[in-house]
């Protein structure tokens, strides 16, 4: 049953970083803690991990009079409507959900890694331990029971809100037109729209991992919408051929094989 579809809107002019919404998600999720080494960042874990699913991301900038400033960004599935995760996954174990959210069967999850290569945003994480393939699933059991996400309800500047895609994309625009400058939505206009749209006080080349102009790989279109198609039509006309065939002629039978090769045939 189709339900209302839900936006996730991220404010970065109200994140402080203070990653209470990377410390929530590994909290519901159950996701265990790895070591990692200082890099030169307050950044940690360097990068979206198997088991980090929100990653808050450091921006270290200079504005227009050469002084340095922090841009701060949380990072995580951005639960595309197009989705080249979906589209390319053999095993149904990602999908739609009815929120319009992209959600994740990991126990059919086969390893094959195809949603690695096709995201645009390069979400999905492997595991080597299971075989496996992780990501964010917008806290798919919470918001069944009329729950927020749980980096939703943890964020204490209200710099994340969850609601009614309509609602939540004119907020955003709002937003914007409030801050002027460079302020920009991100989100709504790629892959037919996000579930996850960003306020950015600085336009998107100025952001770390964030695309520009993110699509779905032609490769991915290319197969599924076109080749696909014809080769399981070709498929589908190779029986057809064969059980027409049958009906026509019938079965072969030991005397037929035995006349094609006294003919010369094989």
């Amino acid at each position: 049953m189709k339900k209302m579809e839900l936006v996730k809107l991220i404010d970065t002019t109200r994140c402080t970083a203070c990653r209470g919404c990377q410390v929530a998600c590994k909290q519901w999720n159950e996701l265990p803690g790895l070591k990692t080494k200082n890099w030169g960042s307050y950044q940690n874990p360097p990068d979206l991990q198997w088991n980090t699913w929100t990653l808050i991301r450091f921006n270290e900038v200079a504005d227009k009079d050469n002084r340095v400033k922090w841009l701060f960004r949380k990072d995580g599935c951005m639960h595309c409507t197009d989705a080249a995760c979906v589209k390319v996954c053999p095993s149904g174990a990602l999908y739609h959900t009815e929120y319009g959210t992209v959600g994740i069967h990991h126990e059919r999850c086969i390893g094959c890694k195809e949603c690695m290569a096709a995201c645009p945003f390069e979400i999905p994480k492997y595991d080597r331990d299971t075989d496996k393939v992780y990501k964010c699933d917008l806290c798919y059991s919470r918001i069944k029971d009329d729950q927020q996400p749980a980096c939703v309800k943890s964020c204490p500047t209200g710099a994340l809100s969850i609601g009614a895609k309509d609602a939540m994309i004119k907020k955003a625009y709002d937003r914007v037109k409030k801050l002027g400058g460079d302020a920009n939505v991100y989100g709504d206009q790629f892959v037919d729209g996000t579930h996850v749209i960003y306020v950015l006080q600085e336009k998107p080349e100025m952001y770390d991992h964030l695309p520009k102009h993110p699509r779905v790989p032609f490769s991915v279109v290319a197969w599924k919408d076109f080749l696909k198609p014809i080769s399981l039509l070709a498929a589908g006309g190779v029986l057809a051929g064969s059980f027409l065939h049958y009906i026509i002629h019938g079965p072969k039978t030991p005397d037929d094989i035995q006349e094609n090769k006294t003919q010369g045939g094989e």
